[in-house]
């Protein structure tokens, strides 16, 4: 059974296998953290404009040693070739040598990349284990699409909880004024016209009222 977890990223090395379509979506999710190098014998535009490096490679005709020294000491890898045969094997090599392993194709591996709805202030990681990857998407979106809000009411809730540690005690009370401000559905909407007029009502209603 696989868990949700937030790893911070920042500086470790991540090879993705596949130069297509689908190694450049996996690349996009790493490259403005991690170090990326994307192994294939082709890459296609996109990759070769992200900030990764690339390393060519015939990995149909590659030998298990070369794979495994092209992985080096990596901390994650991800296969993302068109051919699951392919990416079993590299998920093996991966194995055997203890690093994450992600397969877009093929064996399940020990990690699965969720769908991400995020902003400046919060993350959601969506997945339903590889049973739908389209369900994942569709809620993603429909996240993005029902609560565009959501970034200004975290800032807004942050903001919130510092001026109430001040002025109530009791982390009870605290909690039970934060739930309503979530319930405030004006608030919401203000929220999405006009973020000051947003804070002015809850200054009134929950801290000064």
């Amino acid at each position: 059974m696989m868990i949700p977890l937030f790893v911070d990223c920042s500086g470790r090395r991540v090879v993705i296998f596949g130069g297509g379509a689908v190694a450049a979506r996996k690349a996009a999710y790493f490259a403005d953290e991690a170090r990326v190098t994307v192994v294939s014998r082709s890459f296609v535009h996109k990759i070769e404009t992200m900030p990764v490096k690339t390393r060519a490679m015939d990995i149909e005709t590659a030998s298990d040693e070369k794979i495994a020294a092209a992985i080096g000491k990596a901390f994650l890898v991800i296969a993302a070739l068109s051919d699951p045969v392919q990416n079993n094997r590299i998920g093996r090599i991966c194995r055997k040598a203890g690093i994450l392993f992600n397969n877009a194709d093929g064996d399940k591996g020990s990690v699965i990349l969720p769908a991400v709805s995020s902003g400046e202030n919060y993350a959601i990681a969506i997945s339903t284990g590889g049973s739908s990857p389209a369900v994942s998407r569709f809620i993603r979106e429909y996240l993005e699409q029902e609560l565009p809000e959501l970034d200004a009411m975290v800032a807004l809730q942050q903001k919130l909880r510092d001026q109430l540690k001040k002025k109530v005690p009791e982390q009870e009370r605290r909690n039970e004024i934060l739930k309503k401000v979530l319930a405030d559905q004006p608030l919401w909407k203000l929220l999405r016209s006009d973020p000051a007029k947003a804070w002015n009502r809850v200054a009134a209603r929950y801290l000064d009222g």
